[in-house]
């Protein structure tokens, strides 16, 4: 039986990874009406990464014979105005996100949950690699950004992204 504050905690990350999923899936659609299509694709996958993280912790939870509790999914409120701003909130967002693991994985060590602390360990790992795959992104945009050739072939180089689904067993 699960830490009642660690549940508490996982069903909220639920609902916090349905967000974000819902989140990329509006950069997704701020750069599909700005021509970027490779742009919309990358983050159309980071939405569909997302979705499946939300699924994830759904099914640890029921795993354990805890009930899910799905919330409401807020409208994303971020104000977009240049090509560069869903690339710096999406950052943000990886990194506030980061957190949210941490802070249940922090839970669960103090419960000595270590089922709990095991499969968390995926998703510190992934956060990650999410971080550092935004930079990067960041990066290039600072780069070639700026240049309508480069800017094209970075859009290009994002549209032959495809989706993987994450290898987590539970």
């Amino acid at each position: 039986m699960l830490d009642k504050k660690v549940v508490e905690l996982l069903n909220n990350q639920v609902n916090k990874e349905f967000y974000s999923a819902y989140l990329y899936l509006d950069f997704a659609n701020y750069y599909e009406a700005k021509g970027l299509d490779g742009f919309a694709n990358w983050f159309k996958i980071q939405a569909q990464e997302e979705r499946d993280h939300a699924m994830l912790f759904y099914q640890y939870l029921h795993n354990n014979n805890e009930i899910v509790t799905l919330e409401a999914i807020a409208k994303p409120d971020v104000v977009i105005e240049k090509i560069m701003d869903p690339l710096q909130a999406s950052l943000r967002h990886e990194e506030y996100v980061t957190e949210l693991i941490h802070t249940i994985y922090a839970a669960a060590q103090q419960a000595n949950d270590f089922r709990t602390m095991q499969f968390l360990d995926w998703f510190v790992k992934e956060q990650g690699e999410e971080e550092t795959n935004v930079n990067n992104l960041i990066t290039k945009m600072e780069l070639f950004g700026s240049d309508p050739k480069s800017l094209y072939m970075l859009d290009n180089e994002l549209g032959a992204r495809v989706y993987a689904a994450p290898s987590l067993v539970l």
